[in-house]
């Protein structure tokens, strides 16, 4: 798969609103996306590995492609997509009131966010978990060292409360400082205003990146929470969640089953498996119940690619002749496939 940044239609800041759920008699959700013309995608603020901004001011990323994969889904074409930046603090509101049409940024999947935000988690496109990073000239070799620390994080995420719990059970004390702009956090840490960093292990993998000297800081080895991350929409409407839950799962399919970016016509043109067929649209019925047209899922791997391939593209090493990737190794981690050891699997393609 030749990596391509593709064509974004816009930007937008949206800002958050009263939560209130949309009328009964609205149209669905994949109506107004039709009518539109282009999908509504939540993102966060640039990152690397999961949603970047290239020179041009094109999104690209982990969680970007799965905006682009739904849109290839719906329309053929990953480039109908509107993406959104919206503050932390504003994320889910922004969403439960429509604003977005997805939010793909990140985000974990808890019980508090399922029950009390008038939100529906999707499927998990990436396993991560929370860890610390500190400067290596600090001599720190684990998060329990970090007795007395002062941490920057994010406020209003998962990361806050698991601190105060992985604090509470190894019975040392860690001193939050918060900060809303991500810059402003990893400014004042490369700074020495505080003495280590917290966020999901691949966001510290970015965070790292980013510095103008990543050798000199170090990710320790404690994993402190379970951060399951993918796709969040609006409840009340299962129809589309069902079409962002199996856009993901259409990914992970297409790997387990053998279909790539590359080989996607040829399988399309000689089918190898009655599985291949049916992924392809050849034959039954499985685009019937989503409303979308029976080559959504040869749409999604013809123009974003299979699982694996993104992950790659992203995650891995990076593609042939574009930006490095994050290089968190695959292998042997949750973010295998199941046919390797990993947790990685669709649900049957039938």
């Amino acid at each position: 798969m030749k990596f391509q940044y593709g064509k974004v239609l816009g930007a937008a800041a949206v800002t958050a609103m009263t939560l209130a759920p949309l009328p009964a008699s609205a149209a669905s959700t994949l109506e107004q996306v039709k009518a539109r013309g282009s999908v509504n995608c939540q993102v966060g603020r640039p990152e690397a590995g999961t949603f970047m901004l290239s020179p041009e001011g094109v999104w690209y990323g982990r969680d970007v492609a799965v905006c682009r994969a739904v849109a290839a889904a719906i329309f053929g074409d990953p480039s109908k997509v509107e993406f959104q930046i919206v503050a932390g603090g504003a994320r889910f509101t922004s969403l439960a009131n429509g604003e977005s049409d997805l939010m793909v940024r990140a985000a974990t999947n808890t019980l508090k966010r399922e029950t009390q935000l008038g939100l529906d988690f999707t499927t998990v496109n990436f396993y991560d978990g929370q860890g610390f990073m500190v400067p290596k000239s600090s001599g720190i070799k684990s998060a329990l060292e970090l007795d007395g620390a002062t941490v920057c994080m994010d406020p209003g995420t998962t990361g806050v409360a698991n601190v105060a719990d992985f604090a509470s059970r190894n019975k040392i004390t860690i001193n939050p400082l918060m900060f809303q702009d991500r810059q402003v956090r990893l400014a004042t840490y490369l700074k020495g205003g505080c003495d280590a960093i917290t966020t999901d292990r691949s966001g510290l993998a970015s965070d790292r990146a980013s510095f103008p000297n990543p050798d000199e800081h170090e990710i320790l080895p404690e994993t402190i929470s379970k951060e399951p991350l993918g796709a969040f929409v609006r409840q009340g409407d299962s129809q589309w969640r069902n079409i962002v839950t199996w856009v993901v799962h259409a990914m992970v399919t297409a790997e387990e089953i053998g279909l790539t970016s590359k080989n996607i016509d040829e399988a399309k043109a000689k089918p190898q498996s009655a599985d291949q067929s049916r992924f392809l649209g050849l034959e039954g019925d499985l685009n019937v119940g989503l409303g979308l047209s029976p080559e959504w899922a040869y749409n999604i791997i013809k123009h974003v690619g299979n699982y694996g391939e993104v992950y790659d593209l992203y995650m891995g090493d990076g593609p042939e002749g574009g930006p490095k990737g994050m290089g968190i190794p695959r292998a042997g981690s949750l973010n295998a496939s199941y046919i390797d050891g990993g947790l990685i699997f669709a649900p049957p393609f039938n």
